[in-house]
């Protein structure tokens, strides 16, 4: 006879992660999950097929249904970054729809029923798997990790490495105008340090920020997947009904939090890209 498991061991079973070890804390970088990179790996492998092969099949002529959704969505995601970015957004706009395919379809997991992977899985011999990438923090942090990086090597690229620098003493603050009074001095240079500072501090929370929202929001909903889940396991005439309904509206509602949750990160990143090449320095 199986053996009755209870909801908590449910639960706590399908949110270990195949890893290299016991995960201390919510983020432990000496833990490597290779569910979260197979899968992000997997998903990002099948988006950039998918974009290259409508690419390389587009016809001039009426396009078909499928290069006409494509190719809404890129003029839909190039005016976003038009609006956004500036300067020079011939990287930004294709790296804007990348990861809005790339989002959306790694959300998307989060649709299928929860025990299918796992029950895949076991017959591999893998006890534990998690598939919803987005809802472990290691791959939305390091997406905007990614984010943060990019944004700096673009602020570099359009200023210069030095017109970067004075920009990170001269703003948001302002600066101070220098005179032979020894206090003008000593006042540009506490507020040269404050402006750093205050960069400093929206660098790091903006990315935490970004990478928190989406993992934020996908792990309630994969925990709301996980609780209707357990009332089919009531084996009940209004348990399976009530599994059935509430799944039903669940997936359907959810469907709305995968997209935009996607849009949300595609946004930001133009934000931020967009950011980094304004300047803020007098010219």
């Amino acid at each position: 006879m199986a053996e009755t498991v209870s909801g908590s061991e449910y639960i706590a079973h399908h949110l270990h992660h195949n890893a290299s070890g016991e995960q201390v804390g919510l983020f432990d970088p000496s833990i490597v999950h290779f569910d979260t990179i197979f899968f992000s790996l997997l998903t990002a492998a099948l988006v950039l097929y998918f974009l290259g092969r409508v690419a390389r099949r587009a016809t001039p002529g009426v396009p078909g249904r499928l290069q006409a959704a494509v190719e809404f969505l890129v003029e839909l995601v190039d005016e976003q970054a038009k609006a956004v970015v500036s300067v020079d957004r011939s990287y930004a706009a294709p790296l804007a729809l990348t990861v809005f395919c790339w989002v959306t379809l790694m959300n998307a997991i989060d649709l299928l029923p929860v025990d299918l992977i796992p029950r895949v899985a076991s017959g591999f011999g893998v006890d534990h798997v998690r598939p919803l990438a987005t809802a472990d923090l290691n791959a939305p942090l390091g997406m905007a990790v990614a984010v943060l990086v990019l944004s700096l090597y673009y602020g570099i690229k359009i200023k210069g490495l030095v017109g970067f620098i004075k920009d990170l003493f001269v703003a948001p603050f302002g600066r101070a105008h220098l005179s032979w009074n020894p206090l003008s001095w000593v006042g540009a240079l506490l507020l040269a340090i404050a402006n750093f500072g205050m960069n400093i501090i929206e660098y790091v929370s903006k990315t935490f920020s970004m990478g928190m929202r989406l993992y934020g929001n996908m792990y309630a909903g994969e925990l709301l997947f996980f609780l209707i889940a357990l009332l089919g396991g009531t084996v009940t005439v209004f348990g399976i009904s009530l599994h059935l309904l509430t799944g039903f509206v669940w997936a359907a509602f959810h469907i709305l939090i995968i997209v935009l949750q996607a849009f949300i990160f595609m946004m930001l990143t133009l934000v931020y890209i967009g950011q980094a090449q304004e300047s803020h320095a007098p010219h």
